[in-house]
């Protein structure tokens, strides 16, 4: 695939760059560079490979999915302006 200026400056609209004219002529050769560069990585025969999120194979830590107060209630509701019977209370919406 072979990008020329018109593509490029096209291209720099789309990503809302201003690209000045004298400099599309460069941008277009490392650009096709670029093209290059990825039609010889699609040559690589990547069966039998699994996708990587990180040289390392271990999965994230994962803390238990309990539902709790925070142990500090009244250490939150410290910050509210008006709390009522332990809560925050905020203005009506809906009439």
């Amino acid at each position: 695939m072979s990008l020329d200026t018109k593509a490029v400056a096209h291209i720099a609209t789309l990503a809302r760059i201003r690209v000045p004219e004298q400099d599309l002529a460069g941008l277009a050769k490392e650009l096709n560079g670029i093209m290059t560069w990825i039609e010889q990585l699609n040559e690589v025969d990547t069966t039998g490979v699994e996708p990587m999120t990180g040289v390392e194979q271990r999965g994230l830590p994962q803390r238990q999915d309990v539902v709790n107060d925070g142990a500090m209630p009244d250490k939150i509701l410290a910050n509210a302006p008006e709390p009522a019977h332990g809560f925050f209370t905020v203005p009506k919406v809906v009439e």
